[in-house]
This record gives structure tokens, C-alpha cells and sequence, in this order.
């Protein structure tokens, strides 16, 4: 070996001994030389990386045979060919689910005539709307703060989509970056359970949804869907939540408000949030606006009317309406005339069907209710009633109910309703509830059907204001000469001798109006009624009903009231102004209805009653009182057998108010029970308690002073003639018993002067029996109305 080729060997550490050249003498033998000092370790060395090198040259030469350029572009076009595969398959197998209830469930809305919300009722308090509902701009908001491309893309953020698998694998939470179509896949067909199997439904759901439905259908879809905070799911609610507006009356700086709510609806809310809450959202409206402006284009949103813009403060937040106080009877009371509107209208088969329908939900009712005038009745109640019962002093307070109507008689609109104490305390509405007697205020129908037919005395005189008939108490009715077998008291027992027309309708009393109903007919008592409003479906036509021995309700009686008021028009009170749900559309028939009755016979009527306020059972309470300035009413008191029931029902020109007093024990599941003592008084009459919530109410709302414009020439209110025309032998002796607005314990023995120039007195009331709780009848805990042809007591 050579120099050169040794000094190589040594460089490279020994890895390989150069051979030594041998001697001369000894030619031919073999000669072992030894390495120098250290050189085995060094050659072991040597030795073993020579190995190494050897070996990773074979793997690389594997590897490099293995994944050839080739061979990677063929497995990544197998993966992704199997990968769209599997997506294949995946879209074949899942088809568009049905929506969760949950997500579009709505509540019913319940407003007031001035358009403010009273109540909802539902578990969601959500009101679908119509895209086309909502303003553009504002609907432009919520693509600007979610996904401007919205209108292009395909449904589907891919790379979102991907992020959030990724995250979701690698348990780094939720997904970021959802188009709009894919937040509301999940909002209404999905969940929003963060996991690898329900990102994949979303993303087949969203890209089948974008072929099958319209952009708008899905830009509705999500802000319907959507939660804003508050409780308020959808829109409308939120506009109403924060805004106390409808969506469609929402402005460009509210809606990007609403729309950058979404991100997150608590932390978001101005009028809780904390600082840095404050500057979140005010960012993220910012944010939208911008995106608005850039969108302009669509949005038609100018940077320099953009600039103008100032975020919108929310209102301060309120506690959801609900059923609690007069609400509950409100909406029962709208709710069963939409029902038995829905069946009218071919909307339902039956009753039932249509309740089943209105708590589907999606319904906004506007009530005639008019939000002023429910509040005044309320606080009459409250302060001529409810204040002054006393159930620890007196137990039969706790027995005492009330309740009212207030009509409007020139439309027909029920303005304000009293149903009871509380609707959460207590569900029957005292308003609409008919298994009461309305006792004496019947009696104005059984003149009103006398002077309509033109009907005559049994001495054939025709029955006016001024005709005399005979008031003694247990009076024998006859018919043709023939006694009916009918004899009833008066209260108290009074005999008033020949009395008037017009002095026996403000004296309440009942011989002359049995009689009354016997000359008359009863079965035309009756078809009259029924004309002016009561239902008398399966009620007999027996001399009995005209002390009202009925059921009625306060509503009932303010609409039969309400056509006399309207000149004999018939009026049917109505509680709903209008009822809207996207799916079914409601007509309902006009509040005002024919003439049922003449004019003459409705307006002699009123006259009449005139009488009643200002010389009869209702002066005490109605005509000296000091905020009627003048105003001209008209009205009848009305108190049942064993003072289960009191009443006023009262008008003047522009308004019809009907109060009931009811005893009801609910402890004996509403067993109907005396009011005796109730109050501290020892009868409650319908000139008392009745007359002065409708005096305290009435006085407070009406407004300017009007008068009635009637056309009659008989009754009170026209001064009636001096000289009565006789139906009976008037008695022999005079009396010089002066009139009172409740009968005086002495009888009266002969006609009386004309109300105008009567003296008065005001007795003490006193029961005619003793005071019990004995129900007239009780089946399954509802008092029905006692036997018609049962004698009654009234005032």
C-alpha cells in the first residue's frame, strides 16, 4: 500500500488497516504486523458505522420504493374518492328531518285596543312573522352580523365546518364560523350537541335545505328560531322584549342591535350588562353596520347616514305578562268567543276542535278592551267592595263576588270586564258565568215587550208608562179573568195599592210586572228577550220569569241593556277587535245587528228608567252622586230570592255598565249562599254596593255630559202625564205615604203622584227573612237557577 493510500486509511480512524510490505529475507511468508497503539478501538468504530450507513441506505431504498409519487397521489385520490363516497352515501341516506315542535312553538298574544300586550300565554314565548313582516334593512342586519355571502354561498362554510370537527375532535369546543342556513338547520331540525354525528347532519341537512327551499324561507326560519334573551324566541318577541315595538316597525339601528344580540343574548343585553359587556355589543352593532356599509349595494345603507346612527337603548327589562289578576278572565273570556267564531266560520267542527286550535298557538288577539277604562272599573271595585270586605269580622264576606261588563252601545265593543278577585284565586268569571238570577233588571224587558206589541191591560187599555196597575203584594195574576196561579210578594211584603207603570219600575214592583207579563204573553216576553240578547234556549215561558228567575250574566244583561240604549239596534257585545294567526283567517260578523225592536218600545224603556235613577232604588247611590254633573242615566237594580244575587245595570248615551254581586261559597265547591249581613249591612240591594261601583266607575270615564235623544213621549225622562190611565179599580182611600227608593213597611193605598214631586225617605233595609246559606240547587258543585215557577223576592 502506498503512502497516500495509509494516510486515507488513517483519516478515516482505522475503519480499515492498510497491509504492511514484508521483509526481503523472508519472501513468500506471511507477516503479522501489529496495529499501532489504540487502533482496535478505533477500527471497531470504524467497522460499526460502515454498518449503519449500509443500513440506512437500505431503508431509504425501501422507503423510497414504498412511497413513490405515485403511489401518495394514488392514496390521496382513494381517500378522497372514498371520502365522497361515504358523503354520497351519507346524502342518499339523510333526508330533511321534521322540525322540532319545540323550535317553532309560539304563544298566543293578548292586547289591548291601544295595541300594548296584556298577556301571553304558552311555555315559548315566541310569535311567528311573515319575512316580508320585517323590514329589509333589518333582515340585511342579521346576514351582515352572521354571513354576508349568504345569498351566494351554498349553505355550507366548509372550512368552518371543518374547524369544528377539528375542534371538536381534539375537545378545543365549539365550532366557529356556521353559515346562516346551518345555524338554522340547527335551531329547527337538530340540536346543538357538539358532536362529530350531528355536524355531518347539519351539513347534509343545510346543502339539501339550500336546493329545496328559498333563501328567504331560511332567512325567516332563523330569526324566527332564533334566541334573543329575555325569554323572547323569534323576532317579535325580541322587538317587543326590548323595543316594546312590532318587528315590522323595527329601525335600521334596532335591528343590528337585535342581530349582534344573537352572538350572546345575556351577556349583550344593555340594561344589565356589565362594562365590558357594554363594549362587547356596542363593538359587535358596530360591526354589523360596517358590514351593512359595505354591503350597501343590498343594504342600501350610506356610510354617511350609517354615521348618523346611534345604538339604541333597550328598555328596561319587565316580568313576562301572565294570568294573574283580571288577565286570565280577559283571555278565557277571548278565547271562547274565537272559538265559537272558529266554528261559525267552518274553521272547526266543534267547540272543543276549536279550543284544541288556539293552544296550538301563533294567535294575536286585540281585544276591544280599552286599557283606561279597565283600569278605572278595576279600582271601582277595589274601592266601593273589595276594600270593605272583611272576612275575619263579618265570614260572609269571604262569600261575596263580583262581577262586570262595560259595553260600548254605538259599536258593541266590551271596554273594560271585571271577572273576579283573581284569576289565579279564582277561575270562573263572574263577568260571563249565567247560573245567577238578574232578578228586577228583567223587568225592563217585559215593558219593552209590552209597548212593542202594543199590548193591552186586561181591561183592554193599552200599557203605557202611565197606566195603573195593582201593586199589592201577592197580587192574584189572572189571565182573562182566570187566576195563572201565580201570586207573588213583594219585598217585604208591601201592598202599594194602584200604582203606575212608571212608579212600579222604580219601586221594583213585582205583582204589577207578573201581571204585566201575563197581559203581554209570555211566550212574546220571551221571543223579545231573546230579540234584545238573552239566550233562552230551553227556558220556559211561565209568569215566574218576569221577576227573573233566569240565569244571566252580566255580559248577557249589558247587551240587552246596550239595544235598548241603541234604540232598539241590536247589539251584541264583542271582547275581540281582532284575532290573526298565519294559518287560518277569522271574520267576525258586525257587533251592530238590526232593529229588533221599535224604536218607541226601546226608547220608552229608557225613559222609563230614567225614573229609576232619580226617583227609585238606585237615586241614593247614582243620582246624588257628586261627580255626575248633570249627566242624564238610566238603569235597574235588581236583587234575587234570599239575596244570593245584586245588581245594577246602568246606561247613559255612550256607555252600558252591568254589576253583579254573588254569594258563592267555594269552600262547598261554589254552592250559591245568601249575602245577608255581608258589608255590614242587613241586605245587599242593587241600589247599594252594585249601583255605586257602576256610579264610582261610570262618572269617572264618561267624559262630557250628555243627554239621550229619545223618541217617546212616555216615561220619566219626558214627564209623564199627571193622570194615569187606570187598569184597575183604584182604591178609595188616599195615602199620604211619600216614595222611597226602598219600600217603606207601610202600604201605600192609592196612585201615586208623579215622581218629579214626591217626597222622599230612605228606609232602613231590612231582610224579609233570616239570613242563611241555602243554596236554591246544587248539582256536581253548579248552583243552576231555581225552579222558574218558584216565587221570588226581589227589590
Amino acid at each position: 500500500m502506498g503512502r497516500a493510500e495509509e494516510r486515507r486509511a488513517r483519516q478515516r480512524g482505522g475503519r480499515r488497516a492498510a497491509p504492511q510490505r514484508s521483509s526481503g529475507s523472508e519472501a513468500g511468508a506471511t507477516a503479522v504486523i501489529a496495529p499501532p497503539e489504540g487502533g482496535g478501538r478505533a477500527a471497531a468504530r470504524a467497522a460499526a458505522k460502515a454498518g449503519g450507513k449500509k443500513q440506512q441506505k437500505s431503508q431509504k431504498s425501501f422507503l423510497r420504493r414504498l412511497f413513490t409519487w405515485k403511489k401518495i397521489l394514488g392514496t390521496f385520490f382513494g381517500v378522497c374518492l372514498l371520502g365522497m363516497g361515504a358523503f354520497i352515501v351519507l346524502y342518499l341516506m339523510i333526508d330533511i328531518p321534521k322540525g322540532n315542535p319545540e323550535a317553532t312553538q309560539e304563544s298566543n298574544v293578548y292586547k289591548f285596543s291601544n295595541g300594548k300586550i296584556f298577556a301571553r300565554t304558552g311555555d315559548t314565548n315566541r310569535e311567528i312573522v311573515e319575512l316580508e313582516d320585517v323590514p329589509k334593512q333589518v333582515q340585511l342586519a342579521f346576514v351582515a352580523a352572521e354571513n354576508k355571502t349568504f345569498y351566494s354561498d351554498p349553505g355550507v362554510d366548509f372550512k368552518g365546518m371543518a374547524r369544528g370537527v377539528f375542534n371538536t375532535l381534539s375537545g378545543k369546543g365549539k365550532q366557529g364560523g356556521s353559515t346562516i342556513t346551518q345555524q338554522y338547520v340547527k335551531n329547527y331540525y337538530l340540536t346543538s350537541d357538539q358532536t362529530v354525528t350531528r355536524k355531518l347532519n347539519e351539513l347534509v341537512i343545510s346543502l339539501k335545505l339550500e336546493r329545496e327551499e328559498s333563501k328567504d324561507y331560511i332567512l325567516a326560519g332563523y330569526i324566527n328560531t332564533s334566541y334573543y334573551g329575555r325569554g323572547a324566541w323569534g323576532i317579535q318577541a325580541a322587538a317587543q322584549a326590548y323595543y316594546g315595538v312590532d318587528a315590522k316597525d323595527l329601525d335600521v339601528a334596532q335591528g343590528a342591535y337585535l342581530a349582534a344580540l344573537l352572538q350572546a343574548p345575556s351577556q349583550y343585553d344593555l340594561s344589565t350588562a356589565t362594562e365590558t359587556g357594554k363594549k362587547l355589543v356596542t363593538a359587535r352593532w358596530n360591526y354589523v353596520l360596517d358590514n351593512m356599509v359595505e354591503m350597501e349595494d343590498q343594504t342600501k345603507l350610506t356610510a354617511s347616514e350609517r354615521a348618523d346612527l346611534k345604538l339604541p337603548k333597550p328598555k328596561e327589562p319587565q316580568a313576562a305578562p301572565d294570568m294573574e289578576g283580571q288577565n286570565g278572565y280577559l283571555v278565557v273570556a277571548a278565547n271562547n268567543q274565537l272559538a265559537r267564531q272558529l266554528v261559525a266560520n267552518d274553521a272547526a267542527d266543534n267547540i272543543e276542535e276549536a279550543k284544541t286550535k288556539i293552544d296550538a298557538g301563533g294567535w294575536t288577539v286585540t281585544l276591544n278592551i280599552n286599557a283606561k277604562k279597565q283600569a278605572a272599573l278595576e279600582k271601582a271595585v277595589k274601592e266601593r267592595l273589595t276594600s270593605k270586605l272583611d272576612p275575619k269580622k263579618r265570614k260572609v264576606d269571604k262569600h261575596i263576588q263580583a262581577g262586570a261588563v262595560s259595553v260600548d252601545p254605538k259599536t258593541g265593543k266590551v271596554v273594560a270586564m271585571y271577572g273576579g278577585v283573581d284569576y289565579v284565586k279564582h277561575f270562573t268569571n263572574n263577568a260571563t258565568r249565567r247560573d245567577y238570577q238578574p232578578a228586577s233588571t228583567f223587568k225592563p224587558v217585559i215593558l219593552a215587550a209590552a209597548v212593542d206589541e202594543n199590548a193591552e191591560t186586561q181591561d183592554g187599555d193599552p200599557i203605557t208608562a202611565s197606566t195603573v196597575y195593582d201593586g199589592d203584594s201577592r197580587h192574584k195574576v189572572t189571565d182573562d179573568g182566570t187566576a195563572v196561579g201565580f201570586a207573588p210578594p213583594n219585598e217585604d211584603n208591601v201592598d202599594y195599592g194602584d200604582v203606575t207603570v212608571q212608579t212600579a219600575m222604580n219601586k221594583s214592583i213585582n205583582s204589577v210586572f207578573a201581571q204585566m207579563g201575563v197581559d203581554v204573553g209570555m211566550e212574546k216576553v220571551m221571543e223579545v228577550a231573546g230579540k234584545l240578547g238573552m239566550d233562552t234556549e230551553g227556558m220556559e215561558a211561565v209568569p215566574a220569569q218576569t221577576l227573573g228567575s233566569m240565569g244571566a250574566s252580566p255580559l248577557e244583561m249589558a247587551g240587552i241593556y246596550a239595544t235598548l240604549d241603541n234604540h232598539g239596534k241590536k247589539v251584541t257585545p264583542t271582547i275581540i277587535a281582532s284575532a290573526e294567526h298565519r294559518d287560518v283567517e277569522v271574520e267576525f260578523p258586525e257587533p251592530i245587528g238590526e232593529q229588533v225592536i221599535s224604536v218607541e218600545a226601546a226608547d220608552t224603556v229608557t225613559s222609563v228608567l230614567t225614573g229609576v235613577v232619580d226617583d227609585g232604588t238606585a237615586k241614593t247611590s247614582v243620582r246624588d252622586n257628586p261627580a255626575r254633573n248633570g249627566q242624564q242615566v238610566a238603569g235597574k237594580t235588581g236583587t234575587s230570592d234570599e239575596n244570593r244575587s245584586a245588581w245594577f245595570t246602568g246606561y247613559t248615551p255612550n256607555l252600558v255598565t252591568s254589576v253583579g254581586l254573588f254569594g258563592e261559597d267555594m269552600s262547598k265547591n261554589g254552592k250559591h249562599v245568601s249575602m245577608y249581613n255581608a258589608l255590614g249591612v242587613p241586605r245587599v240591594n242593587g241600589g247599594g254596593f252594585p249601583a255605586q261601583i257602576w256610579a264610582t266607575y261610570t262618572f269617572g270615564v264618561m267624559g262630557k255630559t250628555t243627554k239621550f235623544d229619545l223618541d217617546t213621549k212616555q216615561g220619566a225622562a219626558v214627564a209623564p202625564t199627571l193622570s194615569p190611565t187606570p187598569s184597575v179599580k183604584p182604591s178609595e182611600t188616599p195615602s199620604e205615604t211619600p216614595t222611597t227608593d226602598e219600600p217603606s213597611s207601610e202600604p201605600a193605598t192609592t196612585p201615586e203622584t208623579t215622581p218629579e214631586t214626591t217626597p222622599e225617605t230612605t228606609p232602613e233595609e231590612t231582610p224579609s227573612t233570616t239570613p242563611e246559606e241555602t243554596p236554591s240547587g246544587d248539582a256536581g258543585g253548579i248552583e243552576f237557577p231555581t225552579n222558574p215557577n218558584d216565587p221570588q223576592v226581589d227589590d
